[in-house]
């Protein structure tokens, strides 16, 4: 017996959101519908799966995935399309979808992968909401900040990073302090872990 999730479906067409939400409530499980993104931002659920179609194959996943970093709000994501297709599937499990399926009919294909979803789901979930934090607050920085961000990452002192980009060592300590406020870093470790955390977003932001 799978626990009862909300599901939020995500797709364009209303006649699948429909035939979705139908299969979800004969599962046994609550949905939400929503067109696109957008409206899936905007209601901002905090708890549950997305069930949200590929489309177009291999760019909707990540891109939902990046929107949903970018406004720092994430949520389990399962992948469908029909048919399936493997450049797609890698590109939305590289971007963080927990799993991908064929336009599900069955309720039995339904539930088994909304139960793997949910067991990673709450460690994963953890995860992501550091990342989505750490992007959120970078994203305050401006660009001169950013660079000495990046290169204070790197291991270099103030004098490198002064040489790097070609101003004072004096200027380089201004643009530090001023990333550690808006970063509220209490000292440079804690900066360079922000920066850590929010890498491996960037592909699936841009």
């Amino acid at each position: 017996m799978v626990d009862r999730v909300t599901l939020h479906i995500l797709d364009e067409d209303s006649a699948r959101r429909a035939q979705l939400a139908r299969l979800a409530f004969a599962a046994g499980h609550h949905a939400e519908i929503y067109a696109n993104a957008e409206e899936l931002l905007a209601h901002a659920p905090s708890n549950g799966l997305v069930l949200a179609q590929d489309h177009p194959a291999g760019e909707g996943i990540p891109r939902l995935i990046g929107q949903m970093m970018q406004a720092g709000h994430w949520l389990p994501v399962i992948a469908i399309s029909d048919p399936p297709q493997t450049f797609a599937v890698v590109r939305a499990i590289k971007a963080g979808a927990l799993d991908y399926l064929a336009l599900p009919t069955q309720i039995g294909p339904l539930n088994e992968a909304v139960a793997r979803a949910s067991r990673e789901a709450d460690a994963y979930r953890a995860q992501r909401a550091r990342a989505a934090e750490a992007r959120q607050r970078i994203a305050r920085l401006s660009l001169r900040e950013r660079e000495v961000l990046d290169r204070l990452a790197e291991g270099q002192s103030n004098k490198a990073i002064a040489r790097e980009l070609d101003i004072s060592p004096r200027t380089v300590e201004i643009h530090r302090m001023k990333m550690m406020g808006k970063l509220g870093a209490r000292h440079a470790a804690e900066a360079v872990r922000l920066r850590i955390e929010a890498t491996g977003l960037d592909d699936v932001a841009a």
